[in-house]
Parts: C-alpha cells; structure tokens; sequence
C-alpha cells in the first residue's frame, strides 16, 4: 500500500502477515484491521444518513447533557488525517511509532481516521459524526503489513504507542488493530496502561469464519475485547468470539474513508474496529458525565448496563461478552452500579491508576521502555467458566430492544485468564 490507499479492496481484507525481528528470530505475526467483508460499492455515500446506530443508541438526546468534554482518547492506528472537515479542531498532539517518513496526522491507509471521525468527528462537512464530538483524539501511527513490507518501520511500535498512550492525557486507549501473536513487551504495555489508570478497548478481529484465533491485544487480561454486531443486533458473521470478548457494539454495514484524498466514504463493514471506536466513545460520554470516576467504574458501568435480552443473568457470552453498549441507559437514566472504584472489573485486582480528572501525565511523546526479555510469550487460556451459546445473537432481537434504554442490572463476572 501507497502512503495512501489506492485500492480499496486491499484495506477490507486481513492485513496478512506482519514480519517482526524478535532478537535473532523472525516471528511472523498476522495483523488485522476491522474493515473485512465484501467490497464496498466505489461511489461516494451520505456518511451520515448511513450511521444508523446514532438513531438507535439515542444519541441526540445523550448530547443535550453530555457530547464528551474532557476527555481524550488515544487512538493506535494508522494515523489520524487532522485536516478532514470533521475533525478539525478535535486532533491533539500524538505519536507516529513507526519511525518511517510522516507523522501521526500522515493516514497512509484511511482506517485510523474513520476510527477517529467515529469517535469525536463533529460531522461537518458532511462528514462522520462521532458519538463523543465533545471528546479529542491523541493519534498514535503503527504500521500495518503493508507499510512495513514497503518502510523501514520501529519493530516495537504497537508496544510503544501503548506506554506512550499510557503516559498521555488519554483517559482511554482505543486499537483496532490486532495481532495472532504475543509480544512480551506489548504484553507489558498493556500491563502498564491498566496500572496508570487507562481504559484500554481493542477489536476482537473479523476471522471468525477463518480460523477464529484470539486476537492481541484485546485477548490480554487487562485489554477489553470489543465484538461487532449489525443492525438486527446480532453478532457480526465475521467478529470473532472466545473468552476474551467483553462487550460489543455496531460494526457492520458503516461507511469509511476509501479515497486517497479523502475526499469521499463508501459503505462496508467496519466489524470490530468500528465497534471499538464506537465503544471508546461511549465510554467517553459517560467519563465526561461522571468526571471524577476511574477508568474501573466506567468499565463497571458499561458492563452493567450493556443489552443482554434475556440471557441468563451472571453469565458471559463468548460472542458479545457482557452484551451490547447502551450509554443512554446511564446518561439518560442514571442506571448503572460504578462498583468499587479501585477494582478492576476485568482482572478482579487492585489497580492503582487515577479517576479521569487526574493531574496531566508525562507527554505522549515520552520515552518508551527498554527491551530486556525475549518477546512472544504465550498467554495462557481462559481461567474463568462463561456461557458459550453460538446462537446469542439470535436471541437478542432488534436493534431498538438492545441498544435503547431499558434491562436489567447484571451481575458482573470475571472473564479473563491468567497472564
């Protein structure tokens, strides 16, 4: 791939195999974005009228009390271009860990700025709207296997990006990207994020027809797993499922950036990427509408209003996790147990990190860590039961039952394994 796109069919499939140099040994690692499916129609779209979710999670009237403000999300991807009319004014200083020529506002690809507009875009122009246009974005480049094959690229930079993300201002840490394999210092990033404080969401994949393998790291313990859904509220064909999925949220059937000038969207689906960003921007409307609370009460939250249909209750889905976001259910109805605020609800530990109205961290810019062990560790399976119902989607019904107000409290469960 260009410094641009120029085939749109090349960034809707698996990014393939991604060589990384670990010590004297080539591991090949395969790396994936969200945007997988059929190719998507090559004319321009209505981006907006196309956003049908916005409708269904009631994002009008989430926006007469909260649109985001304070909070900031770092997004690793391939780079947010700044200069779209939907984001200008809504792109902080960030990161390019690739070390190739460019930098963080330099999208090679198109994907990390749809992440992007999904998630703070105003709309302007007739562009995106985001579900938090209130909220900032801090971009954080990464090489996708194209770039790589093309770039001397930084072997480490998903790692670096995560601890420079962690050492940012970022509340929330929002990747879509992924990856078959582990790294131990991207194991250790993702360890260190947690401990600062962060809110760390990462796309499950969309090989769930081709292989299903967990996918990093949204399969480490600290990480929450997003999975996709489409307009019925079923489970995306492609999203990929196990125990390391959390929640979910729309994915299917979006539109994207898919022109080297951007300059026009088409339609296809954003699968799990898409839902990420969506569900990093749900986190930030409730963060901004309870400021003083931890990333772990977010999290508690998200979890315990999430759509479910009649599952029953202190279960775990290994298709959509917890269930389907529903913020509205908070900022609308303030339902929704916060929970213990230094307890993280995915690995049941103490964390240390501070509420999202803490004092500015170190730049993002600042440096990462040394390399002092052997990379590819292997994280070991699921040490938790959870309820394994490949028909879940099916039982959910439409989109208006699951992602509007309404549902029960759930109690939470732990889902994660050991590291």
């Amino acid at each position: 791939m260009s410094a641009r796109m120029n085939q749109t069919r090349k960034r809707r499939t698996p990014l393939g195999l991604r060589g990384r140099l670990l010590g004297t040994m080539a591991v090949a690692a395969a790396w994936s974005v969200g945007f997988a499916g059929a190719a998507p129609a090559a004319v321009a779209v209505d981006a907006q009228s196309k956003q049908w979710y916005l409708e269904s999670m009631r994002a009008e009237e989430m926006w007469k009390t909260t649109t985001g403000e304070g909070i900031k999300i770092a997004v690793i991807d391939t780079g947010v271009n700044s200069s779209t009319p939907s984001l200008k004014g809504q792109v902080l200083k960030g990161l390019d860990a690739t070390g190739a020529d460019g930098d963080e506002t330099d999208d090679y690809n198109g994907h990390g700025t749809t992440m992007a507009e999904l998630i703070v875009g105003t709309g302007r122009g007739g562009g995106l709207k985001g579900l938090a246009p209130g909220a900032k974005v801090i971009p954080m480049r990464v090489a996708d296997t194209q770039f790589q094959n093309e770039n001397s690229v930084n072997t480490y930079d998903t790692a670096d990006s995560i601890r420079a993300a962690a050492d940012s201002d970022a509340q929330i840490i929002s990747m879509s990207f992924g990856s078959e394999f582990t790294m131990d210092r991207e194991i250790r990033a993702a360890e260190y994020a947690h401990s600062k404080g962060k809110l760390f969401f990462s796309a499950v994949g969309n090989e769930a027809q081709k292989g299903n393998k967990p996918i990093y790291p949204a399969a480490y313990p600290e990480v929450v797993g997003v999975g996709a859904t489409d307009r019925q509220g079923k489970v995306s064909e492609t999203s990929q499922h196990g125990d390391f999925v959390d929640i979910a949220a729309p994915g299917d059937d979006l539109p994207f950036w898919c022109d080297e000038n951007f300059e026009r969207y088409c339609q296809g689906n954003g699968g799990t990427s898409s839902a990420t960003a969506i569900t990093s921007a749900a986190a930030a409307l409730i963060w901004s509408a309870h400021p003083d609370w931890t990333a772990n009460q977010v999290l508690n939250v998200l979890f315990d209003t999430a759509g479910r249909g009649d599952w029953e209750k202190g279960t775990l889905s290994n298709y959509l996790g917890h269930g389907i976001i529903r913020p509205a259910v908070n900022i609308l109805k303030g339902t929704g147990d916060p929970g213990d605020p230094d307890i993280s609800p995915l690995t049941k530990e103490k964390t240390s990190g501070s509420a999202g109205s803490a004092a500015p961290s170190a730049p993002a810019s600042s440096q990462p860590e040394k390399e002092t062990e052997a990379d590819g560790a292997a994280v070991a399976g699921s040490s938790t039961e959870r309820h394994d119902d490949s028909q879940l989607g099916l039982i959910l019904g439409g989109a208006a039952v699951v992602l509007v107000l309404g549902g029960a409290a759930f109690a939470l469960v732990r889902k994660r394994r050991a590291a």
